[in-house]
């Protein structure tokens, strides 16, 4: 008999009259508040105008939701285009399917056209925005749960996730709860990037790089518990090799670009309130220290702003199936 174990959800979706309401969907819209909301306080603590974030939300979620829906269509397209399978499915984005890898890609690219739009540098926004990010990650992870999906292999820890549908192939039984791990991996690396950036003022997108790379090294073995359907490659997961990839480049982003643009940008927002006054707390700070020595042609704004960063919050925070 099992002591302990996690329960799955009897069904994802309850019913307000006609309307259905998906334990998936709620996961993801209280994400992205969450990610605005943080991305908010820290914006504002860098120097930028309250609101901007949530401005250019606008256009980098509806991009990402569809960079995500699009990688997970194409990497698993024969879901949807093999016989048997209605393509029609491809667009019921509230069953499941997101990826992380087209949501960052393409949001980044609505995001562009945002910050473009509000003479803002990409690089700050998201850099203000990263561990936003990946705490909604952490929130949409749970969708999963909603929808008894991508768990991975068959164990008898007592925090096993008792899987009990049989839709779409699956055996019940208890498994690891890949999505549990993968929640608990964004938390922390969303607390790791609010320290760092806090400790070394990262700045010029290197605190999303960082983000980028933590989440990717987390990734890389959580993926490799996993026992759903999958594209292989040389023996690993497709998704194992655009975690290495994409964790290489992030990597190679953050020393490139702290030898050529050392220290913050000292103006986010042209025109804000407090333009490189950051939150305050290095305004007196002598602007030639030794610890935040400008590089080359650039100016000293590394004394000029310390980010906050919402370090106060401890809370956590995406996607489905491939994601």
């Amino acid at each position: 008999m099992e002591l302990a174990f996690i329960p799955s959800p009897s069904r994802g979706v309850l019913h307000l009259g006609p309307i259905p309401l998906r334990g998936y969907a709620f996961c993801i819209i209280i994400g992205v508040f969450v990610a605005v909301w943080l991305g908010n306080k820290r914006w504002v603590a860098r120097g930028g105008q309250s609101g901007t974030v949530a401005d250019i939300a606008v256009w980098a979620v509806p991009f990402g939701l569809v960079g995500g829906r699009l990688y997970h269509v194409i990497t698993d397209y024969e879901l949807y285009f093999s016989e048997g399978r209605d393509w029609v499915d491809a667009f019921k984005i509230w069953e499941g399917g997101l990826g992380i890898w087209g949501a960052i890609a393409l949001g980044a690219l609505g995001a562009w056209i945002g910050c473009r739009r509000r003479g803002i540098p990409l690089p700050a926004w998201a850099d203000a925005v990263a561990p936003g990010i990946v705490l909604a990650q952490a929130i949409g992870r749970w969708g999963n749960w909603f929808n008894q999906e991508l768990y991975g292999r068959e164990t008898d820890l007592p925090w096993a996730l008792h899987i009990t549908s049989t839709a779409d192939g699956r055996i019940p039984g208890y498994y690891h709860p890949t999505f549990l791990y993968e929640s608990l991996w964004c938390v922390g690396v969303a607390l790791l990037v609010i320290w760092a950036d806090r400790r070394f003022k990262l700045g010029h997108g290197r605190a999303f790089a960082l983000y980028v790379a933590a989440y990717c090294a987390g990734r890389f073995w959580i993926e490799y518990m996993r026992v759903d359907d999958a594209h292989h490659i040389l023996g690993l997961r497709l998704n194992n090799w655009t975690a290495l990839f994409v964790f290489l480049l992030a990597v190679a982003y953050i020393v490139v670009s702290a030898k050529k643009r050392p220290g913050r940008e000292a103006v986010v927002e042209p025109g804000a309130a407090g333009d490189g006054a950051g939150d305050g707390t290095d305004g007196a700070d002598d602007p030639k220290s030794a610890d935040d020595a400008p590089g080359e042609g650039e100016k000293d704004d590394d004394t000029r702003q310390d980010v906050t960063d919402g370090a106060d919050v401890t809370d956590g925070a995406g996607s489905a199936k491939k994601s």
